[in-house]
């Protein structure tokens, strides 16, 4: 019987022959719009994203890294448990191969993973194939740099210039790549999230909702050895039901597991557990503003938050911004994405960053959002500060009430022009007449979904749910898809 490595390596070297016979993408129609979002290329499988697609970002990623590099290095290529992701890793590594860069695979992994092995080995950069928090049928390329940052948007720029045939490839390249399994990297990440820790995490009951995703072989094995009793929720491998009414995307199964087991906390991660949002022993939901607060606070009693910094995002309640500067800090809004938060503290120098959502970035120990790691975290700020979760919550800020909506809007020409839109528009200068100070709206396309996002804010209620539902009909009479 053939190994299912030789199939592999067979599959990858046909693939190659056909990317250097031809390297153009004549024959592969691409959306009209940029390819890429705000979280990398998300789409279909199979359909935006398909193996000759996925062939050629791998080529056209090779060829652009390497031409950066300043040292020869290997890329690293991990995935998430999606159906898809086997395909997609396959015809990436061809391309990536066949632009004469070295593949080193490390098969099921966080996100998170990929981008630390990428900044502490002499790659050149890494790829993670995985879409997320998005369902099953989708799937996706995030692209980092030789920093285990997300790549700029100028690389982002140059490889898809070369998936339009806008660029020519350097065809003396004579020598292939190699695709090698690294499965044992994986056992460096975790230690790396578990040594800053010390003192673990012993006497705590925890809950792990896995999502059937990225982390379910990873998350239990470093809580566990970090002392804690693990409960696991969704914890194989599935990509029939990754993310699909569990996770960071829902919690309801989560909090009612918290409070059966009397757990002290329980975590969510999403699809590729980049991302992490908690349940606290009551089963209350703990989101990322609350987090980034209690974090922020963890580092400034120690003197490690620099200029007492936090950024966030629009989306960060005015409840978790005002209770921050009562503390002395300062709070950085962004556009919505880890990318963005991530250049932002690249360019202020600030370690703690993240989103409500629950992509946290602390500086002091990654490069990128790690739900594993902040986890770990925020279970041992509890545990040294020897309060719950609950408590920790209660004393720390009250949220406005806060409401989002998602609107579908298939068509993306659509979705990305809804600034044209003038009902819209004049709907959203109404709203924000009315409130005044007293409140926030927020309107936007996801870079990520197939979906127009509508949040109002305020102190009252009453007031929050009378524009959210304004607002929606305006956007589904105008902008919708039914």
């Amino acid at each position: 019987m053939v190994s299912s490595m030789a199939q592999t390596q067979g599959c990858i070297s046909e693939l190659v022959t056909n990317v250097e016979n031809s390297w153009m993408l004549n024959s592969i129609p691409l959306p009209t719009n940029a390819l890429f979002g705000t979280d990398g290329i998300r789409g279909k499988a199979g359909e935006l994203l398909n193996a000759p697609l996925a062939l050629q970002v791998g080529f056209w990623a090779g060829i652009v890294l390497r031409s950066h590099a300043t040292h020869s290095g290997p890329i690293i290529l991990g995935q998430d448990s999606r159906n898809s992701s086997d395909m997609l890793a396959m015809a990436l590594s061809a391309g990536l191969t066949a632009a004469g860069v070295e593949v080193w695979y490390l098969g099921l992994c966080p996100t998170p993973c990929v981008a630390y092995l990428a900044s502490i080995t002499n790659a050149i950069g890494g790829i993670m194939i995985s879409a997320s928090h998005n369902p099953p049928e989708d799937n996706g390329i995030k692209i980092f740099d030789a920093d285990g940052g997300k790549l700029s948007k100028a690389l982002q720029g140059e490889i898809e210039a070369g998936l339009r045939g806008q660029l020519s490839p350097d065809l003396r390249i004579n020598n292939c790549g190699r695709h090698y399994a690294r499965t044992e990297l994986i056992k460096t990440y975790s230690q790396s999230i578990t040594t800053p820790l010390g003192s673990g995490l012993q006497g705590m009951k925890i809950v792990l909702d896995l999502a059937w995703g990225a982390a379910v072989g990873l998350a239990p094995a470093v809580f566990t050895e970090m002392g804690a009793e693990v409960i696991c929720l969704h914890n194989e491998a599935d990509g029939d039901r990754i993310n699909v009414n569990c996770g960071s995307t829902h919690l309801d199964i989560l909090q009612a597991a918290v409070v059966a087991h009397q757990a002290d906390m329980g975590f969510a991660f999403d699809g590729d557990a980049d991302r992490v949002l908690a349940v606290d022993n009551t089963g209350r939901t703990v989101n990322g503003d609350y987090i980034l607060y209690l974090w922020g606070r963890h580092l400034q009693q120690r003197q490690q938050l620099p200029d007492n910094l936090i950024v966030s995002t629009v989306m960060a309640n005015l409840g978790f911004e005002k209770a921050w500067q009562q503390l002395g800090g300062k709070l950085i809004r962004t556009a919505v994405g880890d990318q963005y938060v991530q250049a932002e503290m690249r360019k202020t120098g600030g370690m703690l960053g993240g989103e409500q959502s629950g992509h946290i970035l602390c500086s002091h120990y990654a490069m990128t959002g790690d739900g594993l790691l902040t986890a770990l975290h925020i279970a041992a700020v509890v545990k040294e500060a020897n309060l719950s979760l609950g408590e920790m919550v209660d004393q720390s800020f009250q949220t406005y009430p806060q409401i989002l909506r998602n609107v579908r809007v298939l068509d993306r020409e659509r979705r990305l022009g809804w600034e044209s839109c003038q009902p819209v528009q004049q709907a959203i200068a109404k709203a924000e007449v009315a409130m005044g100070d007293h409140g926030r709206i927020l309107v936007r396309a996801s870079g990520t979904e197939p979906v127009i996002r509508v949040m109002v804010e305020a102190a009252n209620a009453e007031i929050v749910h009378h524009w959210t539902n304004e607002l929606v009909s305006q956007v589904e009479q105008h902008l919708g898809s039914f």
